[in-house]
């Protein structure tokens, strides 16, 4: 592991977007799938837990950290194989997702537009099953390649991952599982001015209805049919907060770290949400985001984003 760039004690507060969380017990940006065996082994060899991570958009970690290893691929890399009309980008999974979106888009290619303004990396996109505005992987990934503990590599079919929303085969897998280091998405040719135009028109739509200061964007899945977010505002949500941690009055689908608030806090408020919203309709919401560190069973293993 020595020739990883790897940190003992690292907070993991400023690699979430909620800048929460306490210390991990070392931290490393494998930028090669030998680099990530190279990481596990070493941390079997020590004993300890490994968790994956990619952008920290959907994580709260505990204030007390975790006490194991954490690794954020950083492997960024795209190519663009052209056939026709039609084209395949391999992108690493470290690479920012919108980014990939706003690359594609600008030489002409459609296919990830749907993902602009989304935070987070491509493995944890593809892990989580990212979507937005019409938009998702599993519509646009044509394979993904992992590596396996042993350092086994292999390239998975879309099918594979068994997509449904925000889910698939591998969220939540064992920490001794396949970890995912590069995507391969279909794109189609395209009219460059026409994608720039859906670009901003997408970018506009999320402006108007993403609220300002650090959070994990959706904390609760949309039950069947109801988004979240109505549900949490019908039932007289927006507003309430618990320490520094407060439910947005533009989303009551987010809830906002107002400055120095605790990873207790908004596991407090996610409660009170929970409880209210079940008391008035009966339907009890499922958490889209991770909880990292909060004991046995709670995401010690892969986060999605």
């Amino acid at each position: 592991m020595s020739y990883i760039s790897w940190t003992e004690g690292a907070s993991l507060a400023p690699l979430t977007s909620w800048r929460i969380g306490g210390p991990c017990r070392a931290f490393a940006e494998p930028r090669s799938p030998e680099q990530v065996t190279a990481a596990r082994r070493e941390a079997e060899r020590r004993g300890w837990p490994v968790i994956l991570i990619g952008g920290g958009t959907n994580l709260l970690v505990a204030d007390e950290g975790y006490p194991g290893l954490v690794i954020r691929y950083a492997g960024r890399e795209h190519r663009l194989e052209v056939s026709g009309s039609t084209a395949t980008v391999r992108v690493g999974a470290g690479a920012a997702l919108t980014q990939i979106a706003r690359t594609t888009a600008r030489v002409g290619w459609a296919g990830l537009a749907w993902a602009e303004g989304i935070p987070g990396t491509v493995g944890g996109a593809v892990v989580g099953n990212a979507g937005a505005y019409g938009g998702e992987i599993a519509g646009s990934l044509e394979s993904l390649e992992i590596v396996q503990p042993d350092g086994t590599r292999e390239e998975w079919f879309a099918e594979r991952m068994d997509y449904s929303y925000r889910s698939s085969i591998l969220k939540g897998r064992d920490p001794a599982g396949p970890a995912v280091v590069a995507a391969h998405f279909r794109l189609q040719r395209d009219d460059p001015a026409q994608l720039a135009a859906e670009l901003d028109r997408i970018a506009a739509a999320r402006r108007s209805t993403t609220p300002g200061g650090p959070s994990a964007g959706s904390v609760f899945r949309n039950p069947p049919g109801q988004p979240a977010g109505k549900l949490i505002d019908d039932a007289g949500c927006k507003g309430m907060r618990y320490g520094r941690a407060a439910v947005s009055m533009v989303h009551a689908n987010h809830i906002i770290n107002e400055g120095g608030a605790l990873a207790r806090d908004v596991l407090t408020l996610i409660e009170a949400v929970r409880a209210r919203v079940r008391d008035a309709f009966g339907i009890v919401l499922e958490l889209e985001v991770e909880l990292v560190g909060f004991g046995q069973g709670q995401r010690d293993g892969n986060a999605s984003d």
